[in-house]
């Protein structure tokens, strides 16, 4: 994945530095330099940033002052050249400190580290869709608008908030892709989504403006499902 990020930084040459080394990774994407925490903190009101390259010392606004005021998402590297500070970037839970003047290959050091907690993140990272046939085209489906999946003969009719598609795709094969606390199986003919449920009474399920049976087969797990999600 491409690293967004920026660098806040007063001394020119530091600047040049952090920029050269910046450029020779191809999946760090850089946005913007700012000599102040300042103009830093307001383009972070506006844009999302992967990660700051942050010099401590900007004059009145520091960058210790910026992650202590502001809310501050981003991965952070602290770039200084004061050892005095490694215990606050520890207590501001900061990704790495470089201390100046550092050598690319320390740089590369604490890049990698942000790159494996993104690398992380992506893999857990729940499901929030999947690309289901239909006619000549694949069309994403997103679990939050997913309101039930009828069986129609061969086919299997798909109802979302916004639209119905139709797929030769089986149930077998939802129940594969979609993770299963957010779908069950009520009927031989249908496949819910948990959250999208009305009510329930007498073995059928209201969503929206549809009843929709409980078969025998499906009813001991379907009610396991909803105890789980009461509790």
């Amino acid at each position: 994945m491409k690293i967004s990020c920026i660098i806040v930084e007063d001394e020119p040459l530091a600047a040049e530095r952090l920029h050269n080394y910046v450029q020779k990774l191809p999946f760090l994407n850089l946005l913007a330099t700012f000599d102040n925490a300042i103009d830093a903190l307001v383009f972070l009101k506006t844009q999302s940033v992967d990660l700051l390259f942050l010099d401590i010392n900007l004059g009145d606004f520091s960058g210790i002052r910026l992650l202590e005021t502001a809310h501050i998402k981003s991965q952070v590297i602290f770039t200084t050249a004061y050892h005095e500070y490694a215990i606050k970037g520890f207590d501001l839970r900061v990704t790495d400190y470089l201390l100046k003047p550092f050598t690319f290959e320390r740089f590369v050091q604490a890049v990698d580290r942000v790159q494996e907690f993104y690398s992380k993140t992506e893999i857990t990272q729940p499901k929030k869709f999947i690309f289901v046939k239909t006619e000549y085209r694949l069309e994403k489906i997103l679990f939050d608008e997913m309101l039930f999946i009828e069986g129609k003969g061969d086919y299997r009719r798909i109802h979302t908030i916004n639209k119905k598609i139709m797929t030769l795709q089986t149930f077998t094969d939802f129940e594969q892709e979609i993770p299963s606390n957010l779908v069950c199986r009520v009927h031989k003919s249908y496949m819910v989504s948990i959250d999208k449920i009305d009510s329930i009474e007498k073995d059928r399920i209201r969503i929206s403006n549809t009843l929709i049976p409980i078969s025998d087969s499906y009813r001991q797990t379907f009610y396991e499902v909803i105890n789980q999600s009461v509790r």
